[in-house]
């Protein structure tokens, strides 16, 4: 079924109907009964359809939504699109009536409505998802306790932290990220019905009714910029394709923990793969998907602003397109976080300690609490550093004569500053790592995750 077939002597070519019909938009089978309930409560409040009408036409649309909801609902090979879909089987439901309800309405306003339906209802489910996969950060950040281990700058290690401070540094990117959710709903959750195909409708339709009758508190302003932007959808692709970003940047950690060369983890086996000729191997193939399916999200949220790059106004075909990359990129968040949360929560920690050089920042700041500039602190342990190289040797074996030779205003007590569990204790920086912001962090991310999961 088309919506458009009266303007035509015949049926579309079978060439045309294969290239521009897409299947993709079945999926907002839910969205545009709803959409179109809320389009037919405002058409009988403005008494331009008469309550007999409204009411056999809402029963029919009661009929279609159970259909949906049950998985029942049966698309046809002749369906056009899901609004010609659900106004064939409404009409097949009620008769001619069902033909009212596309009055004072447009594919163009309806198709802008679904997806924003769609992507405020999706946007809601991944900020619960954000918030397990924190959850799972949160309860190995306590699992690992004040085990210690080394930070990195440019992959080198630089300072002695708890390894807890390393997986929580993900739960606050995660927490932007849901943050991000938050935002892009409140921008989706704005009404383009009544906009029509581009300037609006010469019958009495009002905007706020349906509106109001969506539960949402907006509507448009600009009836062609309702059905002429999709900004907001690739929006929410961007906002899919940081949180992979984040996830990737995890999932790389993971793999390079799970080598024997870090040997920070082990992977449950029922989160690992095996080698087809390598009896040993145990693979963070999770980890790995992750990453590269964390590169073609990013390609989805390039393609999303290019798709709009070149189009005047108002609405044009092109826009079909959008659905398939954004789909892509929600369904291949929800996907990672499930898997990669599932990874996390059953492996094992148990990294060796730092390099005892992660102190050496400690010894220049015992300087620089009896006065010296840190110019000249940071020069005092670099030659003390640099010496004990020299014969071989590392922080751990200074002794008082070295501290001596490095710079003269060192003292013997200085030695107690190369112990990684002495380094962590002393930090007092606000969200430092230290063994007490750590705490810190966990109780303030618990009250976040109970206000957002309940």
């Amino acid at each position: 079924m088309t919506l458009w077939g009266g303007r035509f002597e015949s049926a579309p070519d079978r060439m045309l109907w294969e290239y521009t019909v897409d299947q993709s938009d079945r999926r907002l089978l839910i969205d545009d009964i709803r959409g179109s309930m809320a389009h037919l409560g405002m058409l009988g409040a403005q008494q331009i359809l008469t309550d007999s009408d409204v009411a056999t036409i809402q029963n029919g649309l009661e009929g279609v939504l159970g259909e949906a909801v049950s998985d029942s609902f049966e698309f046809l090979e002749t369906d056009e699109d899901v609004h010609s879909a659900v106004e064939r089987r409404l009409i097949e439901l009620v008769g001619d009536v069902g033909k009212r309800l596309h009055t004072g309405r447009s594919r163009n306003d309806q198709i802008a409505l679904d997806v924003r339906l769609y992507l405020a209802r999706s946007g809601r489910e991944q900020i619960h998802r954000i918030a397990r996969f924190a959850a799972v950060l949160l309860d190995q950040a306590e699992r690992v306790g004040e085990t210690i281990v080394p930070s990195y700058t440019h992959l080198q290690q630089a300072q002695a932290i708890p390894l807890a401070h390393h997986l929580l540094a993900y739960a606050e990117m995660l927490r932007r990220d849901a943050a991000r959710f938050e935002d892009v709903v409140g921008r989706l959750e704005v009404s383009p019905l009544g906009a029509g195909p581009s300037g609006g409708s010469s019958l009495a339709l009002d905007p706020l009714e349906s509106t109001r009758l969506l539960g949402w508190r907006w509507h448009f302003v600009n009836s062609m910029d309702a059905v002429g932007s999709r900004d907001v959808v690739a929006e929410y692709v961007f906002v899919c394709g940081q949180a992979m970003i984040h996830l990737s940047r995890l999932a790389e950690e993971i793999t390079l923990w799970a080598s024997a060369e870090f040997g920070w983890l082990t992977i449950d086996d029922a989160f690992s793969t095996g080698s087809s000729a390598m009896p040993q191997k145990k693979n963070p193939d999770i980890a790995e998907l992750v990453r590269g399916r964390a590169a073609v999200v990013i390609g989805d949220v390039a393609a999303a602003l290019a798709l709009q790059k070149g189009l005047p106004m108002t609405y044009n075909r092109d826009f079909q397109e959008d659905k398939r990359l954004v789909f892509h990129a929600d369904d291949t968040l929800a996907g990672s976080l499930a898997a990669l949360g599932g990874l996390i929560a059953t492996a094992t920690f148990h990294p060796p300690l730092p390099d005892p050089g992660v102190t050496a920042l400690d010894l220049a700041e015992a300087l620089v609490e009896r006065g010296v500039p840190f110019r000249e602190a940071h020069e005092a342990v670099g030659r003390l550093v640099s010496r004990m190289v020299a014969t071989g040797q590392t922080l751990a074996d200074v002794s008082g004569d070295d501290l001596a030779a490095a710079d003269d205003r060192f003292v013997l007590d200085d030695l107690d500053r190369i112990d990684v569990a002495d380094s962590v204790s002393r930090r007092v920086t606000p969200g430092g790592g230290s063994f007490e912001e750590v705490r810190r962090q966990i109780e303030r991310i618990r009250r976040q995750l109970a206000d957002t999961l309940g």
